[in-house]
């Protein structure tokens, strides 16, 4: 009974940490199972930690080989958890709860709101259903066509879709593991793979409000004159694929004479359209990130910190925070003091926000940054990009991850966990009961810039 006062005395973003908590703990514990590895693997309690959170952020960073480590049944324990990553704790739940007959009441809701960053509580339940459906069926879709077109690679056709299976989970939840043991390196030169994992990645990280409302729109009876996206839906998407038109022409032109120095057209539009959309939070990669210039390297990183959309899989700051800060710098500089966009205004608590968010994420991720490399032996660029990869939960390395220490590993731990969470639940997580202020001061400017 004391417990569960206690629980009810949490706030909805703290328990929601909590449950995060529980999943990393119970998921540390599958993944620890003797049937989950291969014989005579090595395996620490700080790897199964660090596979664990990794698994849950969706993230994709590893100290293992997922291939040499995991058996079978190991890897589908793996894809589960991923699940509980990708499409949310609370999404995951409410299913639970409907099949138990649970009533979804407030409490239950707050917590949904929390998870989904949401700013009502009504439509809720609807809301995770179809994002449970959606998710479902763009892996379902993606294990049937993976698996089909890689019995072209593999021998058998229980190979081709166990793969296809996998990688079509890996690239929907943007979790950037797999089972091939080189990314999507060996299929660098197949564009149909490549295709297939971009189309399954923007799915996954462009946010489930957005792939609603085109589903609504879709089998809407109004006409396409009629119907109205809301801002949020317009200033993602644009932001989101402006992200990946910019990332692909910067890596195009960084490693013309580079990386690129040789190679075809289509090759290096592949190379270069891949790489920028996997930074989104994908994780996966069709080249050795090790191969492109340092210049390159901090284009990917600032596109890692930027991360996906709120309300996906994706983490780092998200596409809407970075759009409406730059924004605001835009307007501030022409003079006014409101944003306008798409024939909306923004909400100043939604700008205040931002450049909160904002100015958090580069004070932890500096932090981390720095602490990484007094404690660490690695060049700085590759601890950049490492921290960049966690707060992002994107995955990508430039192979230092294994070999960290058990400290380094704790703080790559922690950016990851923030990066799921977000940097809003992480400050609303510090602090306390919220009040109203009794009183005010007298008003005084002081000197800026």
């Amino acid at each position: 009974m004391k417990l569960r006062n206690n629980a009810i005395r949490l706030s909805s973003v703290q328990l929601i940490v909590l449950f995060y908590f529980s999943a990393v703990f119970i998921s540390t514990v599958l993944l620890s199972l003797p049937f989950a590895h291969r014989p005579g693997v090595e395996w620490h309690f700080i790897d199964a930690l660090f596979t664990a959170v990794s698994a849950i952020s969706v993230t994709g960073l590893t100290v293992v080989s997922t291939v040499d480590t995991f058996s079978v049944p190991g890897v589908f324990i793996l894809a589960f958890v991923l699940q509980f990553g990708g499409i949310g704790i609370m999404t995951l739940g409410t299913f639970i709860w409907l099949v138990m007959g649970k009533k979804i009441g407030l409490k239950e809701r707050q917590l949904i709101s929390t998870d989904q960053n949401r700013g009502t509580l009504s439509g809720l339940v609807q809301l995770m259903k179809q994002i449970l459906s959606l998710i479902l069926l763009f892996e379902l879709v993606g294990t049937v066509i993976l698996g089909l077109y890689f019995h072209n690679y593999f021998p058998t056709w229980g190979e081709a879709f166990y793969q296809g299976f996998f990688a079509s989970v890996s690239a929907t939840t943007n979790a950037g593991f797999d089972i091939t043991g080189e990314s999507l390196i060996p299929f660098a030169q197949d564009y149909f793979v490549q295709t297939i994992n971009i189309i399954l990645l923007i799915l996954g990280a462009i946010g489930f409000p957005v792939l609603i409302e085109i589903k609504d729109f879709m089998f809407s009876f109004k006409s396409a004159s009629h119907y109205r996206f809301s801002l949020f839906t317009k200033l993602t998407t644009f932001t989101f694929f402006a992200l990946i038109v910019i990332g692909a022409l910067l890596i195009l032109l960084l490693e013309k004479n580079h990386f690129f120095a040789g190679k075809s057209w289509h090759e290096s539009f592949f190379y270069a359209l891949f790489q920028s959309v996997t930074t989104r939070n994908g994780g996966l990669a069709t080249m050795d990130i090790n191969e492109f210039t340092v210049a390159t390297q901090l284009v990917i990183s600032v596109l890692m910190f930027i991360g996906a959309s709120p309300s996906s899989v994706g983490g780092g700051i998200r596409t809407t925070t970075f759009a409406i800060s730059l924004l605001t710098i835009f307007f501030f500089a022409k003079g006014h003091s409101n944003v306008k966009i798409f024939k909306r205004e923004l909400d100043q608590d939604d700008i205040r926000k931002s450049f909160v968010v904002v100015f958090t994420a580069v004070l932890l991720t500096g932090s981390a940054i720095v602490f990484l490399s007094a404690v660490e032996p690695f060049p700085v660029m590759a601890i950049i990009f490492e921290v960049c990869s966690a707060f992002g939960t994107t995955g990508l390395s430039l192979g230092i991850t294994p070999e960290l220490s058990t400290v380094g590993k704790v703080t790559i731990i922690f950016m990851m966990f923030i990066g799921r969470i977000g940097i809003i639940s992480f400050l609303f997580l510090l602090r306390g009961k919220v009040e109203g202020d009794h009183y005010h001061y007298p008003k005084e400017r002081v000197i800026i810039g």
